[in-house]
């Protein structure tokens, strides 16, 4: 009994011993198959890849590689038939959005381009008038023992019933109060209000104006008011009946002088030009409307005439 234990174990050991060095050189093996393997396929596809450049169009490798794409051609068809219509949905995505991007650039550059021409079109207006300005300073019509201070305007009434304006110049420039104030065109109104560097200029247009003037043609005298309604209308008021004037005439400030008074305008400046001229048996004086030659509405810059002389005691 004890030999045949031993005979036994020993058989049995001798067959685990063989199985253990099966697996084991089976493990070994592996990875050299596979080297092997790949080695053959990369041998393989320099091969064909010499063959497909040494052998002629019409070689059987190339033969096979039509024949592949042929084959293949249907799925490749297929696909581009399946993939086109998210290629031309981006396509379109990427254009709407490409196209909106350039539209808000030209959009911007528009606007640029606008704000550009409103401003040079300002600084043209605006050099116009200065030099319209500085043109009747100049001129042989300016008034004499006068001088002259350019001002910008720097506030607009804010409403019709409300017949001022503000420059930018005052009492350090040598503005005073009751001064005259022009443009090329005519008269505009008189300083009513003096600070160091502004003045309030009331309007020919405001309720409470009123200057001595005559026809130039005619010599008719009259006062100029502001006409009755809204508007920059002006009449030609107190002319009596038996004084001629005509329609178109101009008028000009009469710029009196008695004695030591004198008027606040000087004599000889554009008022504007006769449009009506009526009169009726009941009325004590003429009625002439007069269309300023002045334009109140768009004041940018004005001429304030300042005496060389004392300033006078009445209007």
């Amino acid at each position: 009994m004890p030999r045949n234990r031993t005979e036994k174990v020993a058989v049995l050991g001798s067959s685990v011993r063989r199985s253990a060095a099966g697996k084991a050189s089976s493990r070994s093996n592996s990875p050299l198959r596979r080297r092997l393997i790949v080695a053959v396929l990369v041998f393989a596809a320099l091969a064909l890849i010499t063959v497909s450049f040494r052998e002629g169009t019409g070689g059987p490798l190339h033969d096979a590689q039509g024949a592949g794409a042929k084959a293949l051609h249907p799925f490749e068809i297929a696909a581009n038939r399946v993939a086109q219509p998210f290629q031309d949905a981006w396509g379109w995505f990427d254009g709407l959005l490409g196209a909106r991007s350039e539209a808000e650039r030209l959009r911007e550059q528009a606007e640029q381009l606008r704000q550009q021409v409103i401003q040079n079109e300002s600084a043209l207006q605006e050099n116009v008038r200065l030099r319209a300005l500085l043109g009747y300073l100049d001129g042989p019509t300016f008034p004499r023992d006068y001088s002259g201070v350019a001002a910008a305007v720097i506030a607009r009434p804010p409403s019709a019933f409300e017949q001022q304006i503000v420059v930018a110049a005052g009492a350090r420039r040598g503005i005073r109060l009751n001064a005259p104030v022009v443009t090329a065109d005519g008269l505009v109104g008189q300083v009513t209000r003096v600070t160091d560097d502004a003045a309030q200029v009331t309007l020919l247009t405001d309720t409470s104006s009123a200057v001595s003037a005559l026809d130039l043609r005619t010599g008719a005298a009259g006062i100029v008011r502001h006409g009755a309604g809204a508007g920059d209308t002006l009449v030609l008021d107190r002319v009596a009946k038996d004084e001629v004037v005509n329609v178109g005439d101009e008028v000009v400030t009469a710029g009196w002088r008695s004695g030591g008074l004198a008027s606040l305008y000087p004599k000889g400046v554009p008022v504007g030009r006769v449009t009506s001229v009526g009169q009726t048996d009941t009325d004590l004086y003429k009625q002439v409307q007069i269309a300023p030659y002045a334009d109140f509405g768009s004041l940018d810059a004005v001429l304030v005439l300042v005496s060389r002389k004392p300033p006078p005691t009445l209007p």
